[in-house]
C-alpha cells in the first residue's frame, strides 16, 4: 500500500494527516499506474471492466495526468511529468477522436487543465510540431456538441487553455462564453445547479458545476465574480455533508469518484470565497481522503477500485470503466495552495453542525451527532434510481437496490404486497421554522413532508383515506433487529442504530431483509412500518445514530400538524403540510 509519513496529532487532531500525507498519496497513486502505461506513454490501460465508451486507456492517461499536474504545480518533482510529456507526442495519433457527445471530450478537459497548470514546465518545452498537433486534437472539443449537462464546462476548460496558449483564440473564446452561459439556465439558487434540464442535484455541483468555472477564472486571471459568490453559498450547506468519520453523502451518480468531493472545499480556499475556516477546510478534505483509503478504496496493487468503500457494482454506471475512479484526482487541487497557506498550517477544526434548508434545489442538509444527512424533496434523475429517489441519504449508510426493500421510502401498499415507487415528484418548498428545517414534495400518491431537528427526522404523509402505506428507514448491513409495539430498531455490529417509530396512525413494525446489502456491506436490514391510514395521515420518526437514542416529539395531527419537541418548542404545519407560524 502507499507509504505514509507519521501522523501529526498536534496540527491535525482529527485526522492526523498533513500536506505531506496528501503528497505521499499523490505519489503513490501515480506510481501504481506506471506498469500499465503504453510504451509511447500516451495510454494507461488499467485492469478491470471496460466502460461503455471504450476510451478507458485515454481516461487512464488524462485523469492521472491531472493528478501529476496538481502535484508538480504544487511544488512536486517535475520528473512526474516526464512520461506524460512523452505521451503527448503520440497521443493525437492513438487517442480516440473527439466527436459529438463523446467521452474524449471529457478527457480533453483534463488534459487541457493539466497543460494549463504546468504550462511553463511542460507545454512551453514541447517541440512546435507537438504543440500544434496536441492543440489540434484538443480543439475538437470546441467544434462538437457536449452532452447537455455539466459537459458544457469541458469546452470551457479546453477553450481557456487554448486561448492562453494562442491557438484558435476566436473559437476558444466562443466556447468559453457558450459554456458559461449554458449553465446559467440551470442555476436553481442557494449555490446549487441542476445537472442539465433534469433536476439532478448531486456531487456534480461540487466537482464540476462550481469547480470548472472557478478554475477557469483563476487560471485566466479574471475575477471569479458571481461564480465565486455562488461557490461560497454552496459551501455553507455542503460543509454539513461530511461526517465526523470523514464520510461523504452516499447520494447521486459517479460515487466511485469518492474523494473528488473535496475539490470544491479547496476551490473555495484557492479563490478566497469560502465561508469555512482553514482548519475546517483541511479537516473535511483530509477526512474524506483518509476515509476512503482506510476503507478499501485501493486494490492490493494500489489502484483505485470501481466501487465505493471497496469494489461495489451497484454504485456504478455504464460509463464507469477501470480508469474512471481517477476523477478523484480533482481532490489534489489543494496542493496548489502553498505549504505556508493557513489551510496547511492552521490546526484542524471540527466541521460545522446544524441544518440548512435549500429551497432552490428542494433539499435540507444537516449534520448532527457526527452524521451528515440530506433530506431529498428536489433531486431526481430517472424514476427508480435508488441513488436519487430516496427521501433521506447519509454519510453512514447507502441505499438498497435491485429487488430489495427500498430504504427511506414511503409508498402505497398494494394487494399483492408491492409498494408504489416515488416516481417523478414535485418539490413544494424548503425552509426553517425556529431550529427545525423542513422540505416537502408530492407525487401521484402522496404529499410528503420531512422535518429535522438535531438527530431526529420526522416524516409526515397525506394519502387517500383508507390507504395502506409502507414506510421504511435507514438500511444497515449485518444488523440485528428489535421489534416493539410502535417501533423497530436495527443495530449494526459497530453500534450504529437505525430506528423507525410510529408517531401518528396505526402501524405494524417489522424488519425487512435486503440480501444484496448496500455499498456499506451485505445482508442489510431495513426497519419498516406498515400503516393503515384511515384518515390518510401518518407520521413517523426516523433516527440514525451511534449514540443514545434521542427523545422524540409528541404529535397532534387532527387538524394542523403540531410537533411538540422535548424542550416544549412547537413546529406547526397546516393540514396540507404547509408551514405555519408557531402558535
Amino acid at each position: 500500500m502507499i507509504p505514509l509519513p507519521p501522523e501529526d496529532r498536534s496540527l491535525s487532531p482529527h485526522t492526523g494527516w498533513t500536506r505531506a500525507h496528501w503528497e505521499a498519496v499523490a505519489d503513490g497513486l501515480l506510481a501504481a499506474v506506471g506498469p500499465y502505461r503504453s510504451p509511447d506513454g500516451a495510454l494507461i490501460r488499467l485492469p478491470g471492466r471496460a466502460s461503455r465508451s471504450g476510451c478507458d486507456a485515454l481516461e487512464g492517461y488524462a485523469r492521472t495526468f491531472l493528478l501529476a499536474a496538481f502535484r508538480v504545480a504544487g511544488g512536486g518533482p517535475p520528473a512526474l511529468l516526464t512520461p506524460y510529456a512523452e505521451g503527448l507526442a503520440a497521443g493525437p495519433d492513438v487517442w480516440e477522436p473527439i466527436a459529438d457527445r463523446s467521452q474524449p471530450m471529457v478527457e480533453a478537459a483534463s488534459i487541457a487543465l493539466g497543460l494549463w497548470l504546468t504550462r511553463e514546465r511542460l507545454w512551453d518545452a514541447l517541440p512546435d510540431r507537438d504543440r500544434e498537433r496536441v492543440a489540434g486534437y484538443l480543439a475538437g472539443a470546441l467544434r462538437h456538441e457536449p452532452v447537455d449537462n455539466n459537459w458544457h464546462l469541458f469546452p470551457v476548460m479546453v477553450g481557456g487553455f487554448l486561448a492562453a496558449a494562442g491557438f484558435e483564440t476566436a473559437a476558444a473564446g466562443a466556447a468559453v462564453e457558450r459554456g458559461l452561459a449554458r449553465i446559467e439556465d440551470w442555476y436553481a439558487g442557494d449555490g446549487w445547479y441542476r445537472d442539465g434540464d433534469v433536476p439532478s442535484f448531486d456531487h456534480y455541483n461540487g466537482w464540476a458545476m462550481h469547480l470548472y468555472p472557478v478554475l477557469y477564472h483563476l487560471l485566466s486571471g479574471s475575477p471569479p465574480g458571481e461564480h465565486g459568490e455562488r461557490l461560497r453559498e454552496f459551501l455553507r450547506g455542503y460543509a454539513l455533508t461530511f461526517g465526523a468519520d470523514g464520510g461523504m453523502l452516499c447520494h447521486g451518480r459517479s460515487l466511485t469518484y469518492r474523494f473528488a468531493s473535496a475539490a470544491p472545499l479547496f476551490a473555495g480556499a484557492l479563490a478566497g470565497v469560502t465561508p469555512l475556516t482553514p482548519g475546517q477546510t483541511r479537516r473535511a478534505a483530509s477526512g474524506v481522503l483518509r476515509y476512503f483509503l482506510d476503507r478499501g478504496a485501493l486494490s492490493a496493487g494500489g489502484l483505485l477500485t470501481l466501487g465505493y468503500l471497496g469494489p461495489h457494482e451497484p454504485t456504478l454506471q455504464p460509463y464507469s470503466g477501470s480508469a474512471s475512479p481517477y476523477w478523484a484526482s480533482k481532490a489534489f487541487l489543494g496542493l496548489l495552495l502553498p505549504p505556508d497557506h493557513p489551510v496547511w498550517t492552521d490546526p484542524e477544526e471540527p466541521g460545522p453542525e446544524g441544518a440548512a434548508a435549500l429551497p432552490g434545489p428542494g433539499l435540507v442538509v444537516t449534520n448532527a451527532g457526527g452524521v451528515g444527512r440530506l433530506l431529498n424533496h428536489g433531486s431526481r434523475h430517472h424514476p427508480g434510481d435508488p441513488l436519487y429517489d430516496r427521501v433521506s441519504y447519509s454519510t453512514r449508510t447507502g441505499p438498497t437496490g435491485g429487488e430489495d426493500t427500498a430504504d427511506n421510502h414511503c409508498g402505497v401498499l398494494g394487494e399483492d404486497g408491492s409498494v408504489t415507487a416515488r416516481g417523478e415528484f414535485r418539490p413544494l418548498g424548503a425552509g426553517v421554522l425556529g431550529d427545525a428545517a423542513w422540505a416537502a414534495s408530492e407525487n401521484g400518491h402522496l404529499r410528503s413532508l420531512s422535518v429535522t431537528r438535531g438527530r431526529v427526522e420526522v416524516h409526515a404523509h397525506v394519502a387517500a383515506p383508507g390507504s395502506r402505506l409502507r414506510a421504511t428507514g435507514w438500511a444497515l448491513p449485518d444488523a440485528t433487529a428489535t421489534v416493539g409495539g410502535a417501533s423497530v430498531t436495527v443495530r449494526a455490529p459497530g453500534g450504529l442504530t437505525s430506528a423507525l417509530t410510529r408517531l401518528h396512525g396505526h402501524a405494524e413494525p417489522s424488519a425487512e431483509p435486503a440480501p444484496a446489502g448496500t455499498a456499506f456491506g451485505s445482508r442489510a436490514s431495513v426497519p419498516a412500518l406498515t400503516f393503515t391510514a384511515e384518515t390518510g395521515r401518518i407520521v413517523y420518526a426516523s433516527v440514525l445514530t451511534d449514540g443514545p437514542a434521542p427523545d422524540l416529539p409528541l404529535v397532534e395531527f387532527t387538524g394542523d400538524l403540531v410537533l411538540t419537541w422535548p424542550d416544549a418548542t412547537r413546529t406547526v404545519f397546516a393540514a396540507d403540510l404547509t408551514p405555519l407560524p408557531a402558535p
